[in-house]
């Protein structure tokens, strides 16, 4: 039987009270279903990998784009899925909320850089609380990630990633996240120093175990899936290209993984 989203939203939101868990981050319906068929519970979208698929640079999707990647994404699998909305598509991020609700995600991250800046306390705080209220006003439990971009941005400052951090949940966030980090000792501060589970980027140096260890609650892999499929791609493309090459093709997948709902 398949799973409204309002079954998915209340699984989603489950989790984040549960054991810790790995979120992976597909770029399109294909990877959706290979990783639902691996035994993930949850997914999320990655901003640059789905641009990717458009063959644009991160940031340069517009809001239908990701309006219908979502959709697609919803319908690929009986995953809750979560979405990267960057800083909430324009002026107002809770209509980017209200509009990849209804395409069926269960819950989205907001983050305080605009693509060029990050933004002021002030200006994040208050486009976070436009996105608090868009949140509680879906008709189901809808999971509101707060972001907070300093460590990626070029501005790795712990003291004021925990404020930001904290004027979020304050504001009313369901989860927290400051991608970037990779010292397990701030890891460990940030998370003892909010309430609200936090969500941690993973890094090729840091086990599962080790963040867990340090406080975080989830752990996503941003665009790193898409790159590695990207990677692969490079390296069997320049083999036959310079060497006619084909020893690195790899076989087709078993076609349960692309059947898998």
């Amino acid at each position: 039987m398949s799973q409204t989203t309002e079954q998915k939203a209340e699984a989603f939101r489950l989790l984040h009270s549960g054991e810790p868990f790995v979120i992976p981050n597909p770029w399109d319906a294909g990877s959706a279903r290979v990783l639902a068929a691996l035994g993930f519970r949850a997914l999320a979208t990655t901003s640059s990998g789905f641009a990717f698929t458009l063959g644009e640079l991160d940031g340069a999707a517009t809001l239908d784009e990701v309006v219908d990647h979502v959709a697609a994404l919803a319908q690929a699998t009986e995953l809750p899925v979560s979405v990267d909305l960057e800083d909430g598509h324009g002026d107002d991020p809770g209509l980017a909320i209200a509009r990849v609700a209804e395409a069926g995600a269960v819950g989205a991250s907001i983050e305080d850089w605009d693509g060029e800046r990050l933004y002021s306390q002030d200006e994040a705080l208050e486009r976070m609380v436009a996105a608090v209220t868009a949140a509680r006003a879906v008709r189901f439990p809808f999971t509101l990630t707060a972001r907070a971009e300093n460590y990626i941005r070029g501005n790795p400052d712990l003291e004021d990633t925990i404020v930001r951090l904290l004027a979020f949940e304050a504001a009313g966030a369901d989860v927290l996240y400051a991608p970037g980090l990779s010292n397990l000792e701030d890891i460990r501060v940030l998370c003892g120093a909010v309430a609200r589970p936090v969500n941690m980027l993973a890094r090729p140096e840091l086990t599962f175990g080790a963040l867990v260890e340090a406080g975080a609650q989830r752990i996503s892999v941003g665009g790193a899936l898409a790159w590695s499929a990207v990677n692969a791609l490079v390296e069997a493309a320049t083999a036959i290209r310079d060497e006619g090459n084909f020893s690195l093709l790899g076989s087709s997948p078993p076609g349960d993984w692309l059947r898998s709902t």
